[in-house]
Parts: C-alpha cells; sequence; structure tokens
C-alpha cells in the first residue's frame, strides 16, 4: 500500500507540473499577438483581446475599421516588437501586466514611430492559463483614442514645365475657366432652366445628355456649383459668353496647356488622370492620389519623375476638440525641363509637313543639339484635357495614318540616303579614295554573273568612270553597290556599327535602335543592295540626322542630344568614323547633288541656299516585281556654310507627288 501510495504521489505531482507547464506566459501572449499584427491579420487579433474589449467593438467592425486604416494611410514595412522584460516582469503573478512594445512603420505621409505599453489580463481556461489583450485604438496609432477617426488628405505638386532652347513653354500650367451651373438658379430673364440648359450646350458645344448626367450626381444641390467644363486659355471668350445666361458661373483653375498644339504632339505628349491599377501598384501609392494626373506619352511621360514632384500628405485624427497630426510630409513641386528644342524650327517643319504622313528631325550638326522632331498627321493633345469632339476623335483613332504615334523614334529603310555612310565605311577601309573612279559600262550589274539572275541597276549609264563626287551626284547604284562588296560583309558590318547601327541610343526619348540586317549579311547580293539602301537597312529619322554629322566634323559622330546642358563640348559617339578629308569629299558630293543640275535635289532651285544632302527613294515593294507597292521619300540635308542645322525628313507614299523631289521642296523651304 505504501508503495501504490507513492506512485500515486508522483503520478499527481507530475500531473501538476504538467498543467502549469501548458499556462502560458504574458510574454508569450503577447508574442503571439504581435505575430499576427505584423501580418495585418486584425482577425486573429481579435480573438486574442480580452472580453471586455469585444464588448467595445464587433470582429466585424475591429477588422474593417483597421484594415481600412493601414489601407487609406499607405502602411508597409510594419514592424511591431515586445521589448525587453525584466527577470522580475517575467516572474510576476499578477493577473495584470504591462508590457512595452515599439510599433515602427512607413506610411504615405513618411515614417510612424511610437513606444506603447501593453495591458494583458491573464484568463484561465480549459488548457490552462492564457493572456488576452485590453484593446486600445492608440495601438494603432498613438495619437488614436476612442471612437476618432483617421483622416488622410494630400496637396498635389505644382507641375513643372516643358521648355524650349530660348525659355518658351512647350508645356506649362496655364490659369483657365471653369465653367460651372447653379441648378436652382438656371431659370430667369425669361428663359426656363431648360432653355437655358441649351444654350449652355450650344455654346460650350457639349451634349446636353452630358450635362443633365452632371447635374444628377447624387450630391448636387440647388445651391452648389457643379462643374461641367474648363476651358482653354485662349477661350476666355466663350466663358465671358455663357455666363451671361442664369445661373452659369466661371472660376479659375489650373490646368495643363501644350502651346504648341498638333505641332510639338509626339514631342510633349499629355497628362491623363490616374487610375485605379495605377494606384494600386505599391511603387506608385505614396506619390499620386486619386486626383493626380501622369505623364501618358512624349516627354511628360519620360520625365514625369523630375516633372512630377512630390506629392504632400497628412495623417491626422479627425476630433470634435483638436486635430492631431499623425504624420506629415512637405509638398514638392515638380521641376522643370529645359529641352534643346527650338519652337519656331518645330513650328515651320510642322507647317511643311502637315499636310502629309511622315516624320522629320532636326539638329545642329556641330552640337548635337535637337531643334525638332515632328511626326505627322498630328493631334492636338490639349483635347486629352479639354475633352475631344467625338467624331474628330473617332477620325484619329481610325486613320491607317496611326496620328496618335510618333513616327521620328521608328526605324525606315532609309533608301538612298545611306551612301554617303556607304561612302564613308568605303573610304575608312581603303576600298575607294575619292579622286579614284570605277569603271562601270552599262545600267547593270551582276558581279561577273555572281549574282546569278539578280543585278543592281542605276538610273543613268552616262558616265562610264564614276568618281565619289559624281557617284554621289548620280546616285548611281552600282557604285555604292560595287563599294559594299568590295569592303566585304564583316567590315561592311563593323563600319555601320561605327555609326551607331544596332545600338541603342542612349538619347532622352526611347527610340528604336537602327540596324544593318535581319538576321546578318549572309550573301553578297544582300551586301550590294544594303550598300545603295533597298536591302534590308532600318533606320530612324532622328537617327539619320545625327550620322551625317562626321561630314562636318572632320569624321567624329556627335551625340544627339534633346536635353539642355551647361556642357561647352558636344558628346562624340563615335570618333573618326572616317578620315577628315574623307568627309569633306562627300560633303562635296552631297553639295553637287543640290546644286548640279545632274543631281536629284536640284530642284526646285533655291537662290541663297548653302545646303549639302542626299535625297532617297525607298520601295516598299512585296517582290521585285512588284510595281503597287509604295514609296517614303527622303531627304536628309544641312548647311555647309552656317553649319547649324541638318534636317532629315522621310514623307511616305510619295508615289505621284515627285517621290523624293516632293520632299525636298519642303526641306529646302525650312532651310529659307
Amino acid at each position: 500500500m505504501k508503495r501504490l501510495a507513492a506512485v500515486l504521489f508522483i503520478v499527481s505531482a507530475l500531473f501538476l507540473l504538467s498543467a502549469c507547464s501548458d499556462d502560458q506566459s504574458a510574454k508569450d501572449g503577447l508574442n503571439q499577438f504581435v505575430d499576427n499584427w505584423n501580418a495585418q491579420d486584425f482577425d486573429k487579433m481579435y480573438s486574442q483581446l480580452t472580453e471586455e474589449s469585444q464588448q467595445d467593438i464587433t470582429k466585424e467592425e475591429f477588422v474593417k475599421r483597421y484594415t481600412d486604416i493601414y489601407e487609406q494611410t499607405g502602411v508597409t514595412d510594419l514592424k511591431v516588437k515586445v521589448g525587453e522584460v525584466s527577470e522580475e516582469e517575467a516572474k510576476s503573478d499578477a493577473d495584470t501586466q504591462q508590457l512595452p512594445l515599439s510599433v515602427s512603420m512607413q506610411t504615405v505621409a513618411g515614417e510612424v514611430a511610437f513606444d506603447k505599453d501593453a495591458e494583458l489580463v491573464k484568463v484561465d481556461g480549459e488548457d490552462g492559463a492564457a493572456w488576452k489583450i485590453n484593446w486600445d485604438p492608440s495601438y494603432i496609432f498613438a495619437q488614436l483614442n476612442g471612437e476618432e477617426s483617421v483622416r488622410i488628405s494630400s496637396i498635389e505638386p505644382e507641375r513643372g514645365r516643358i521648355l524650349d532652347v530660348n525659355g518658351e513653354e512647350l508645356a506649362f500650367n496655364a490659369t483657365v475657366p471653369s465653367i460651372g451651373l447653379i441648378p436652382g438658379q438656371l431659370e430667369g430673364d425669361g428663359k426656363t432652366k431648360d432653355e437655358t440648359l441649351n444654350q449652355v450646350a450650344e455654346i460650350l458645344e457639349m451634349d446636353r445628355e452630358e450635362i443633365d448626367s452632371l447635374l444628377e450626381q447624387s450630391w448636387v444641390t440647388d445651391e452648389v456649383n457643379v462643374p461641367i467644363k474648363t476651358l482653354r486659355p485662349d477661350q476666355r471668350d466663350l466663358a465671358k459668353k455663357v455666363t451671361t445666361l442664369p445661373g452659369v458661373q466661371s472660376t479659375e483653375t489650373t490646368s495643363r496647356f501644350y502651346p504648341l498644339g498638333e505641332a510639338a504632339a509626339h514631342l510633349t505628349g499629355y497628362v491623363k488622370k490616374v487610375d485605379a491599377e495605377f494606384l494600386e501598384k505599391d511603387d506608385n501609392a505614396s506619390n499620386y492620389s486619386s486626383t493626380s494626373y501622369l505623364g501618358s506619352t512624349g516627354l511628360e511621360s519620360v520625365f514625369e519623375d523630375k516633372l512630377r514632384g512630390k506629392i504632400g500628405w497628412k495623417i491626422y485624427t479627425d476630433s470634435s476638440e483638436e486635430q492631431e497630426i499623425i504624420a506629415e510630409t512637405e509638398v514638392q513641386n515638380g521641376e522643370d525641363v529645359e529641352t534643346t528644342i527650338d519652337s519656331n524650327t518645330q513650328k515651320e517643319i510642322y507647317n511643311q509637313l502637315k499636310e502629309d504622313s511622315g516624320a522629320s528631325a532636326a539638329i545642329d550638326p556641330k552640337t548635337g543639339a535637337t531643334l525638332a522632331l515632328v511626326s505627322t498627321p498630328s493631334y492636338d493633345p490639349n483635347n486629352f484635357i479639354f475633352g475631344w469632339d467625338a467624331e474628330e476623335y473617332e477620325k484619329l483613332s481610325n486613320d491607317e495614318n496611326s496620328p496618335f504615334t510618333a513616327k521620328f523614334n521608328k526605324t525606315y529603310a532609309p533608301g538612298s540616303t545611306i551612301k554617303p555612310l556607304t561612302a564613308a565605311v568605303g573610304l575608312e577601309n581603303g576600298v575607294i579614295s575619292p579622286d579614284e573612279a570605277k569603271h562601270i559600262e552599262g545600267k547593270t550589274w551582276n558581279n561577273d554573273g555572281k549574282f546569278g539572275d539578280y543585278s543592281v541597276t542605276r538610273v543613268s549609264s552616262s558616265l562610264t568612270d564614276v568618281d565619289l563626287e559624281n557617284a554621289l551626284i548620280t546616285s548611281d547604284n552600282i557604285y555604292f553597290a560595287m563599294t559594299a562588296v568590295d569592303t566585304g560583309a564583316e567590315n561592311f558590318q563593323k563600319g555601320l556599327e561605327s555609326f551607331g547601327f544596332d545600338e541603342e541610343l542612349d538619347y532622352a526619348f526611347p527610340t528604336k535602335a537602327s540596324s544593318v540586317s535581319n538576321d546578318g549579311l549572309n550573301s553578297e547580293t544582300l551586301l550590294a543592295d544594303s550598300g545603295y539602301g533597298q536591302g534590308q537597312v532600318l533606320m530612324s529619322p532622328l537617327h539619320l540626322a545625327a550620322a551625317y554629322t562626321p561630314f562636318l566634323n572632320d569624321g567624329d559622330l556627335i551625340k544627339p542630344t534633346l536635353q539642355k546642358t551647361k556642357a561647352a563640348e558636344p558628346t562624340v559617339w563615335h570618333e573618326d568614323v572616317l578620315p577628315a578629308d574623307g568627309a569633306n569629299a562627300i560633303t562635296e558630293g552631297l553639295r553637287g547633288v543640290v546644286e548640279d543640275e545632274r543631281g536629284s535635289a536640284h530642284q526646285p532651285v533655291v537662290g541663297g541656299l548653302t545646303i549639302a544632302g542626299k535625297t532617297g527613294t525607298a520601295e516598299l515593294k512585296q517582290s521585285k516585281d512588284d510595281e503597287n507597292g509604295k514609296e517614303n521619300g527622303w531627304f536628309v540635308a544641312y548647311d555647309y556654310d552656317k553649319q547649324d542645322m541638318l534636317i532629315s525628313m522621310m514623307i511616305e507614299d510619295v508615289k505621284g507627288k515627285g517621290g523624293s523631289h516632293y520632299t525636298v521642296e519642303k526641306v529646302k523651304n525650312i532651310f529659307k
């Protein structure tokens, strides 16, 4: 019996020890709560609250309230930690304990950090004692008490301007009239409400249904001003006219405006209001709100980070007594972007191109500064701000010439405008010299039969001994095909690469890289065709303009720039792409293209111009025998005397308009 009693005592003792070991410490209970808190699992957090705390708020209300607060304030990087607990506190047998917490997080308004004591209450249960948390809203934010709401407000930064080289505004924030209606005052002056609204619709060129829908919004009362349309800065007379009607008011507001309109649409781009999908991205949450605008295309998009600035945020408690600020960041206005664009050149080129589908780039050949980037047909970017006429937008959207797409940064077959580059590569590789003539008989050449049934054809067979100058003046396809073949595929490829082919252009406006071929110069016929611009070579108008800069810079290729800088010297993209005497020889040939009556750019003759250039007609055929293919007409020209402007222009579908001669006249008008 004694032995049995001893065994029962031991078992009993073990049971008691086991029961005690199931009791949770206050720190363990808080650690568990903190784990759920860091995971923002408010559902599990609620289950750890004391019964008294749960009586103050339902589970659904608890989860919704604090989930909403964290989401609306943009909480990230939440770090809640249990502080150090002394040995005495750890051994305490009190049923209520205060344990330290540290809370930190990032919000849209910056960092929030505070220390707090959490109150825990020991609660006995079937599985032992556990610790529950006496909830206090100040655990979320130190300033939050009771039923106060957390509010968040934002201040939009002033967007920076886009400026041309002379400080003229290409995009800025204009003060404009905002037209609004006061519903309860629309009758008067002998007019019914219906008559007033009809006149408003007519004057502002709005649909009556659109106005009615704005007046039917849930928040509208008879006394409030309901904004219906923002007018352009040049429409103040319209504002004056419409506000003579009863109940119509005009107030001042700020709106983005593009003074060059269609002339610079693809260059400047435009801004648009952000959408919900954009705001849901974590990277955007802190610097945009539902009222923000975002650069959508063009320079507005390229320089978004600089132009945008930083939104100002304030997180605060909303109580009847006093607002307490939880976190705040000051608004930072955007910076101006200074470009090298010359507004006058931009407008002049657009005026020459606006009736056609095409593109043009103008640069300063000595500095690389971009003077103009034009694409046509175009659109008025202000319509994305102030509203589109539905018929006009539909017409532009269905236009096969893609008015909403920039062309100056896309690539096209350059036609004969590549011939000066072929000459440069040949000169650099020593396969031609300025004074050496090639003996060419007849109008066709098939490389002594190596091309099989294929042959290269030239326009005229009047010359049999053709030097570089005459080859450029007469645009002799055979001369340049021979030069490419004599150079060899590998050296020809490397030579064009020295002009920036197959290389991403380090340029502010994203521009597609020019390419030599699809899969390499893998046949002599392709090599020959590439030499005179009918292979697979593709170039952007911008790159083509830059590619002619070595002819005015002793063989150095100048990198084009778009941002205005204080740098005194231009940036050389590639040095010594051809010998300096070769560059001069090419300029002499290109002068002849314009000044010699045999030259393809001789007509129309415009007195006083000192330009050299090269025409090109790129035939866009489905096959060699296709006679219905379209033709793009090119002209690249520079002032060899002043050396202050170089223009590359491409016009699509010039067949029936005079081919590249159609482009020549427009470029000459610009120089004139």
